[in-house]
Order: C-alpha cells, then sequence, then structure tokens
C-alpha cells in the first residue's frame, strides 16, 4: 500500500469517526459474551477475526480521534506517524544497543537533539523515548537523586542522612506520587506547595516551605515546574523556579508533557521561557504532537549522571560501543527498547516544522473560540491560560448529570475537574487538529439548549 493509499484510507476513517457516536453504550457482561468465541483452541481466518476487531475498536471506546472529543490529552494521530508504528512493528528493531540498531538509534538522537535544541538545551545535554511522561517524570527523580546524593545509587535512601523531599503543586501530575512510592522516597516525601489566584506554584510558599524542612532535618531536591497542568492548563512561573532553584542547589524538572510542544510555535513559544534553564524536561509525542502512543520523552542537561543513575553491564550484552554514541539501556528505566521516535520523525519530515507549529496554534485558536462562545452564552469561565484548555460552570450546575446527557445525545466527550480542590467544573480541552469552528459552535449550542 502506497502512502497516498494509506492517506485516503485514514481519511475515510476520520469520516466514519466524525459522523459516528463518541462514546459507547456498553457493559462488561457484553463484551465478554462477544469474546467468548476466542477459546484459542483452532486457527481463525485472520481477516474475520481483524474484521471483528476493527469493529470492537469503533463501538467499544471513546472515539478520541473524534473532533467533538474534547477530554484529556488523547490526539488525532499523523498519517505518517502512523506509517511510522507500522514499520516498526514489521520490522521489530531492538534499540537497547547502538550496534544492534545503528540507523533507528541515530534517527532518534538525531529527532531528540533537534527538540532538545528548541528547549534550549545545550549539545552537550542527552534525551531518550520513553514509554510515556510517567517513565520520563520517574527517570527525572531518579537523576536528581543521583546528583545531589552521590551515596544513593550504591547505598539507596537508607545510606543518606536525611530525608529527601520533592516540591510541586496538586495540579502537577499526579505521578509523581507513585514515583515517589516507587523509588523508596514514600509518598509523604512529595511537598504540595500551595497555588496562587492563576493555579500557579506560589513562590513564597515554596521558599517557606524550603525552609521550614531544612530547618526540620530533612533534605529538599527538587523542585517540579508544570507547563500546562493536566487539570487548567496552568504555566508554573518557570524563569523565577529555575532562579530559586540555582540560589538554593535544587533539581529544576520540568514536566511540559503535554504544553512542551509549544516550543516549536511562534506564537505559543513565550510562555514557555524559562525552560532552556531546568535540568532535565519531560514531553509527550503522543500529546500534542499528535503521533500514537506511547512516546514519551526526557531531557536531562546532565548526561555523566544520566550514565551514572542507568549504568549497567553484563556478559550477555555486547561492550560499550565506540565512539560519540550511547547504548540507550544504559543510559535509561527501559532494557529491551522499542523504535518509539520513528513516527515523530516521519511526522515531522512529513508536515515540517512550519506545518506543526500551524497544527498547534490551530488548536489554541480552536481553545480560544470555545472559551469565546461559551463566555456569549453565559457560561463562567474558571481558568486563565494560552494553552486550549477551557474550565467552565455557571450557577447551579450539575456537571455529572450535564456530562450524561452529552455523552448520552453525542454531543461531545468533556471531564469533570476540580481546580485547587474546589468544586467541580467542566473541563474541555482542544486535543484535535481537526476539530473545527463548526464543531465548537455546534457543541456550545447544543450544550446550552440543556440548561433550563
Amino acid at each position: 500500500m502506497t502512502f497516498d493509499e494509506l492517506r485516503h484510507l485514514a481519511i475515510k476513517l476520520e469520516s466514519e469517526i466524525a459522523n459516528g457516536p463518541i462514546v459507547p453504550t456498553v457493559t462488561p457482561q457484553e463484551i465478554r459474551r462477544h469474546l467468548a468465541r476466542y477459546d484459542f483452541t483452532k486457527p481463525l481466518d485472520p481477516e474475520v477475526v481483524i474484521a471483528d476487531v476493527e469493529a470492537m475498536l469503533r463501538t467499544w471506546q471513546v472515539q478520541v480521534t473524534h473532533p467533538r472529543y474534547f477530554g484529556l490529552f488523547n490526539p488525532s494521530v499523523t498519517v505518517a506517524s502512523i506509517v511510522g508504528d507500522a514499520l516498526v512493528a514489521m520490522y521489530n528493531p531492538q534499540l537497547a544497543t547502538w550496534r544492534t540498531s545503528p540507523g533507528p538509534n541515530e534517527i532518534e538522537r538525531h529527532t531528540l537533539a533537534w527538540l532538545m535544541g528548541k528547549f534550549g538545551f545545550p549539545d552537550t545535554a542527552i534525551a531518550n523515548f520513553t514509554s510515556g511522561g510517567a517513565e520520563a517524570n520517574l527517570s527525572a527523580v531518579i537523576v536528581a537523586l543521583t546528583r545531589t546524593f552521590p551515596e544513593y545509587g550504591r547505598h539507596g535512601l537508607r545510606g543518606l542522612p536525611a530525608s529527601p523531599t520533592l516540591y510541586l503543586t496538586g495540579e502537577a501530575h499526579h505521578s509523581f506520587s507513585k514515583i515517589a512510592h516507587m523509588t523508596g522516597l514514600g509518598r509523604d516525601a512529595v511537598r504540595t506547595v500551595a497555588t496562587n489566584s492563576g493555579l500557579k506554584l506560589d513562590l513564597d510558599e515554596l521558599a517557606r516551605r524550603v525552609d521550614a524542612d531544612r530547618h526540620a532535618g530533612d533534605a529538599p531536591f527538587m523542585v517540579v515546574g508544570t507547563a500546562g497542568t493536566t487539570g487548567a492548563g496552568a504555566i508554573d512561573p518557570l524563569p523565577e523556579l529555575a532562579d530559586f532553584c540555582r540560589s538554593h542547589g535544587l533539581w529544576f524538572h520540568v514536566d511540559a508533557a503535554w504544553g512542551g510542544a509549544a516550543v516549536i510555535s511562534p506564537r505559543l513559544r513565550r510562555h514557555l521561557a524559562g525552560i532552556e534553564a531546568a535540568d532535565s524536561i519531560t514531553c509527550d509525542a503522543h500529546k500534542w504532537f499528535s503521533v500514537p502512543m506511547g512516546a514519551g520523552m526526557f531531557f536531562c542537561r546532565h548526561p555523566e549522571t544520566v550514565a551514572e543513575a542507568f549504568r549497567a553491564e553484563t556478559s550477555y550484552m555486547p561492550g560499550k560501543t565506540a565512539g560519540p554514541t550511547h547504548d540507550p539501556y544504559t543510559t535509561s528505566v527501559q532494557w529491551s527498547r522499542r523504535f518509539i521516535g520513528l513516527k515523530l520523525f516521519l511526522a515531522l519530515a512529513e508536515h515540517g516544522e512550519a506545518g506543526y507549529a500551524e497544527m498547534i496554534e490551530h488548536q489554541t485558536l480552536m481553545g480560544e473560540r470555545l472559551r469565546e462562545s461559551l463566555r456569549t452564552a453565559g457560561w463562567r469561565i474558571v481558568n486563565a491560560t494560552p494553552l486550549p484548555v477551557v474550565c467552565f460552570t455557571r450557577d447551579g450546575l450539575d456537571t455529572s448529570r450535564l456530562l450524561a446527557e452529552l455523552y448520552r445525545r453525542q454531543i461531545a466527550w468533556m471531564s469533570e475537574v476540580r481546580l485547587a480542590g474546589g468544586d467541580p467544573v467542566l473541563r474541555a480541552c482542544v486535543t484535535s487538529y481537526r476539530t473545527t469552528a463548526s464543531d465548537v459552535d455546534w457543541v456550545v449550542r447544543e450544550m446550552s439548549r440543556l440548561i433550563p
């Protein structure tokens, strides 16, 4: 199948999804009864099975590529990135070592180096593709511990003279709570810093918390700034956080899993000022870069610490590759490694930087249109962000009931969120480059009709 044939097939599928239901109506029992026919006792016609699976995918999942899916960061995907995933599955390269897959490893290095430059990191920095943002954030915590506490790698937390603590807001991604559990820091080591009225990290409160912990005998080591919170799209004050961390000897990590893609937009990149001073960055290509899951990325300006944190050597793996290369299994959490980066490489090659910036800015404009249309229709906007996340409500609103009606009538998929522990409000995020102004206007009109 040629690229054009695949494109036409993708366009046909896009149209079918756009004109079909967004939200499934199915019970676990229905799915399990259907799957009972697959007892795997004898081979089946693959054409029949594939058609059946595709039917299940079309009817038994929320269609996150639908132009009226205004939910979490699950994008419509580019055709080139689909081809990339298919090629990787067919050739099945193993990227653990450079010499096993020199071509794929260099494609990933080239792609990451390009984006690393956009973030303002030096050529000496290091980056890896990850399974997602959670793995990238885990990598950041492990590397920060390794750099701050040289004895950590050998003796673990029990060898440290004080308990390490890290700092973020309640709007930050909750993967850090799981990471604290997994690394042995303990969930209580995660200090939740208050936010200001814009849901951004309060610097004065951060300074008080760090000072209090040091006086109590704890060992602050890391601050997480978020560039595009999941709930409201808030961007923490990155330049000020960078200065604070530098003056207090703390590791500065920026979780830009979604918002990081804004760095390639001439219109939006100024909102990420300060990210270039981070020690490490998380960014997910499977969010605003519109490639299939999963494709996280971890960037770090301290390659020697990354190498120390993930060093590994065993007789059944080839020795270190000579020259200006590194073996990814020695510089990342993963051992066996899928060729994650090809889908982003192909998508960037297909659209170019300007094309990608146009896609991102289009979604931002649709977010602005949604915000203004809601305001005009009498809704109250409760968040402020340059990114296309709109949180809104109105007096007396029963968010759960309204969402149930939106789903039942197949108007749109949105979600409920509590910002800063407040009352539930509606959250809508434009995640598809296929969303149009008519989609936005129709959703607002139909939703407003549901209000008494």
